[in-house]
């Protein structure tokens, strides 16, 4: 028992495969050269396993002198031989048993020459179909043929009349022409050894009797009527016939289905072949060859078939002495697969304790002879897989080292427990229980339990103390102790309830109980059975329950979606309860929905809907908005009733424009509040009428010689009624009776314009403008006085002077013509300038407003002539213009800054100094300096010398720049200086050539 036990705790290990051995195809070729194979087995284990080899079902001899060798678990086989080829297994055993691996076979491949040295010619005709035999040499591996024609290396080209078989090798011509006639030569290629040898040549020759006559195909090559075909193999099936015209082949399923993505079908080559063959691919397939002479097919069936996969493996199990195992074994197949059973690398034969059904492994009355490792192997005429399992029988005494009794277990007083007691035992034994000293009497409370465990139901004071299980079998005996606690149990003493809150407020869920003070309480709280995580949830959620009876929680700012089913769960040690609080939460109703246009006219909707939910209080009224391409947004509209009430569902909405798009929505309202909006209803448009709105802000005046110039603002399209919105312009000269009118088609014009060479300039007119679409006409709007367009100035300003303010201005003066409301109004002048090397039409212009006569044009160049004229205008143009003056800009200021710039403090004063500015010989001569300077606020002083005196910064810091002036204008600036707040030393700073301060 002792040594069992240690056994079954420590790390040995039964073997299991982690490489075996796979088939290899060794090429005869390559005796000569390299005579060894290696078959791979590797396994794991503890104890480590040790190998032997089986070859067609014998054991082999490795022992030191044999060719075959052992390096670790490989098979090492020297000296190769041809009686060497089989079928080899890998058997792996230690101390638990033996497992055996796959098989791997061992096959030799070759290509012998062709015996035959010369083949007799053959003999056809023109147009005849000839079919010549390659009739390959013993061989072993696979095969690939083509054919020389003549000499090598002119090979035979594959097409609609030549084939090659890959089956058979002969070569096939459907239709021989005189071409064809020539030596023709079989190539036979192993895929493995890569050997290549050439069969005799045959002549093919012209009989002289005439040309074959067209006849129907007849099919040569053709696949067997049953194929067998692997799953997630490819498949590849022949086809080919002789015939005159050559015959062309297509492929079809016989029962219609078409050919799958993947099915390539070369009807040049009578070839077809399918990739990854799958259930769904098996079935009959037919190859049909015609031509001009008839029609000829074969058909063959394509049978699916699986080596087996298992499914359900055996597990490694650990019984008892006497006890019954079943393993069970499951594989997938086709054909369905057998089992058998090996144990310890031997087949398993049944007896009346062993049993194999269907698969199943079943032993009865287990003894230790059957501790071993077994294999389950299911096979089908495509393969075999293996899976193994070991079987462990224990024989132990009783033992409670792994499972004592807990030594307390805690009831509350009036429930049910549960003490268990499972020893570890086999065979098992019998189990008794006694309390204290006294052999425990079983009762209608007092079970003990098939599995050995005590149960105790409706538990008083008197069931505490301390229970022995005692555990007794043919090896040996144990008992275990430990004790029974009874505790006061927990109880809610709050009740269930129903609470009704508002959306906003804030309430608090008691859960109140009483309990046994040893125990430790635990409150937990549920949402409709959800856990409550506090501190998440919005932070919605607290626990305010301040003494350890009381698990009270908190809803802060209660919304809609806080209603529900609120449990308190209270647990100990020992028992738990748990009490349910139903929340009903009032708020603003749900949106409305079926929102639906019942009726529209031009300008009324009716509406219905259906309410949503009242949210517990009641529904008291509806509100109804409307949204237009044209609105900002949802806008509240006027109803009939004027008051939707709750019990309303329906109501019209009044005051719409025509003709324009809407969409619908509604709120519901109650004592708590207005809910959300509802969705919006489908759009639509109302009814087209009239229109009613006439343009706004109509004017005019301008233009052309005898035009009149009427221009309005547009009619909104929300205002416009109907489609073909146009405006109606009617006019007449003042004082006239009748009107003139004209239709304008298009609602986005904003303006008309009436040419007649009989208005005279500047004459008033009385216009209205009117609308209409395709409903009618509408109204005009009110009567306006609109004047023609008048003449442009008939005379030219005179007494026109320009004088050169600097290199970059010039000011010029004028002489105004008379000011006056005629029809030859003037509003401003208008100047033309350009320079002297320039043409007029290349000149600037500068306009004035009103009747001044003066004018600065600025932003000229320096030392540039220009030429001036100035001319009147109005709303018809601009009258002649003056006769042309010209003026000389001044030179330009000085390029270079101030430069050396110097200074330094004395009592209160800063003392700045400079050097002197030198212009250039293109530049005006320097007249004095700006000096400008920021403390507080903004000053400029000027001076004609090089120096000037500042007061001493005391509470903020000087800002300083210097710039030359003269008469072409201001020069450039220095760079800015910086003098800080000084109080009791002087520093002298120097600025040169826009440098940075030198000290």
């Amino acid at each position: 028992s002792k040594n069992n036990k240690l056994c079954l705790c420590n790390t040995l290990q039964s073997p299991v495969f982690t490489k075996q051995p796979g088939s290899i195809v060794f090429p005869v070729d390559s005796m000569e050269k390299n005579r060894e194979v290696v078959f791979s087995c590797e396994a794991q284990g503890d104890p480590p396993p040790f190998y032997r080899w089986k070859l067609n079902g014998s054991l082999l001899n490795s022992k030191p002198g044999s060719h075959h060798s052992l390096s670790g678990g490989n098979l090492r086989i020297n000296h190769l031989n041809k009686e060497d080829a089989g079928t080899y297994q890998c058997l792996a055993s230690n101390s638990f048993g033996t497992i055996v691996s796959r098989e791997a076979s061992l096959t030799f491949a070759y290509l012998e020459n062709f015996r035959s040295h010369k083949r007799s010619s053959v003999s056809v005709r023109e147009g005849q179909g000839v079919v010549l035999l390659c009739g390959p040499p013993p061989h072993s591996g696979a095969l690939t043929f083509s054919w020389i024609f003549n000499e090598y290396p002119s090979f035979v080209k594959q097409d609609s009349r030549r084939f090659v078989s890959q089956e058979t090798g002969n070569l096939y011509i459907a239709k021989v022409e005189p071409s064809d006639v020539g030596n023709y030569t079989c190539v036979v290629t192993n895929t493995v050894t890569k050997t290549r040898v050439q069969g005799p040549p045959t002549p093919l020759i012209l009989r002289n009797d005439g040309v074959m006559g067209e006849y129907e195909p007849k099919i040569e090559v053709q696949f067997p009527e049953i194929v067998q075909v692997a799953k997630g193999s490819t498949v590849r099936l022949e086809c080919f016939a002789l015939g005159n015209p050559v015959p062309s082949i297509s492929w079809h399923r016989v029962d219609g289905v078409p050919f799958a993505r993947k099915v390539d079908v070369r009807k040049t080559s009578g070839v077809m072949e399918i990739p990854y063959f799958q259930q769904e691919d098996a079935g009959t397939y037919e190859c049909v060859a015609e031509n001009s002479k008839g029609r000829n097919s074969v058909q063959g069936k394509l049978s699916f078939f699986a080596s087996p996969q298992l499914i359900e493996k055996p597990q490694d199990v650990q019984k008892a002495i006497d006890d019954s195992l079943v393993w069970e074994c499951k594989a997938t197949g086709k054909p369905k697969p057998s089992y058998r059973w090996m144990k310890n690398g031997e087949n398993l034969e049944p007896t009346e304790r062993v049993q194999v059904i269907n698969g199943a492994l079943s032993i009865t009355r287990l003894g230790l002879s059957d501790i071993g490792m077994y294999q389950c192997v299911a096979g089908n005429k495509y393969g075999e897989v293996y899976s193994n399992a070991e079987l462990r029988v224990i024989a132990v005494a009783p033992d409670f080292f792994q499972n004592h009794l807990k030594s307390h277990t805690l009831v509350k007083e009036g429930g049910d427990v549960l003490i268990e007691c499972k020893p570890k035992m086999s065979p098992r034994g019998t189990i008794s229980w006694r309390k204290g000293n006294d052999a425990l009497r079983e009762s209608s409370r007092i079970v003990i339990l098939e599995s050995g465990s005590l149960r105790i139901s409706n538990t008083t004071k008197a069931d505490a103390g301390t229970y022995t299980c005692a555990a007794h079998n043919q090896f040996g005996e144990a008992s275990s102790s430990g004790n029974l606690i009874v505790k006061e149990p927990t109880i809610i003493t709050t009740a269930p309830n129903t609470l009704d809150v508002t959306v906003g407020e804030s309430i608090i869920l008691p859960c109140q109980v009483s309990y046994d003070p040893s125990l430790e309480l635990k409150f937990t709280w549920f949402f409709n059975e959800q856990l409550i995580h506090f501190g998440s949830h919005g932070g919605y959620f607290e626990k305010v329950g301040g003494q350890h009876s009381a698990g009270d929680m908190m809803i802060r700012n209660i919304q809609l979606r806080h209603a529900g089913k609120y449990t308190c769960a209270v647990q100990t040690k020992v028992d738990s309860s748990s009490i349910a609080t139903d929340l009903i939460v009032r708020g603003p109703p749900g949106p409305p929905t079926s929102i639906h246009v019942e009726e529209i006219t031009d300008t009324t909707a009716t509406l219905s809907w259906r309410p949503g939910p009242d949210n517990h209080s009641p529904i008291t009224a509806y509100t109804i908005q409307a949204r237009t391409p044209f609105s900002l947004g949802w806008q509240a509209v006027s109803t009939v009733p004027k008051v939707v009430g709750g019990s309303h569902l329906t109501a019209t909405v009044i005051e719409l424009n025509p003709w324009v798009e809407y969409e619908f929505r509604v709120l519901a309202s109650n004592a708590v509040g207005t809910g959300e909006p509802s969705k919006p209803s489908k759009k639509a448009r109302t009814k087209e009428t009239v229109p009613k709105v006439t343009p706004a802000n109509v004017s005019g005046g301008g233009g052309s010689r005898s035009e009149l110039v009427i221009t309005w603002e547009p009619v909104p399209e929300e205002l416009q009624n109907a489609a073909g919105f146009g405006y109606v312009v009617a006019f007449r000269p003042f004082g006239a009776t009748g009107w003139m009118q004209a239709a304008v088609p298009s609602p986005e014009a904003s303006k008309y314009v009436f040419k007649n060479e009989t208005i005279l300039p500047f004459s008033p007119f009385q216009v209205k403008v009117g609308v209409y679409n395709n409903k009618g006409e509408g109204p005009f709007g009110p009567v306006v006085t609109i004047y023609s367009a008048e003449e442009e100035p008939g005379r030219a300003p005179s007494r026109l002077r320009a004088k050169s303010l600097s290199a970059f201005d010039v000011e010029v003066y004028w002489k105004a013509l008379p000011w006056s409301t005629s029809k030859k109004r003037v509003l401003g002048y208008e100047l033309r300038y350009w320079e002297k090397n320039e043409k007029e039409d290349k000149a600037s212009l500068l306009r004035t407003v009103g009747n001044r006569t003066m004018a600065i044009i600025q932003g000229l160049k320096g030392c540039t002539t220009y030429y001036i004229t100035v001319r009147a205008y109005n709303t018809a143009g601009t009258g002649p213009p003056s006769p042309a003056v010209n003026v000389t800009t001044k030179k330009p200021p000085p390029s270079q800054p101030p430069s050396k710039v110097m200074w330094n403090t004395s009592n209160s004063k800063i003392i700045l100094n400079w050097e002197q500015v030198k212009p250039l010989e293109n530049e005006s001569e320097v007249m004095g300096y700006k000096v400008s300077h920021i403390f507080f606020r903004p000053s400029i002083m000027e001076t004609n010398t090089t120096s000037v005196e500042l007061s001493l910064p005391t509470d903020e810091e000087y800002i300083i720049q210097i710039r030359p002036f003269g008469e072409g204008g201001e020069g450039s600036s220095s760079r800015q200086i910086t003098i800080p707040k000084i109080s009791v030393f002087s520093v002298t700073l120097s600025f040169r050539n826009h440098s940075n301060m030198l000290i």
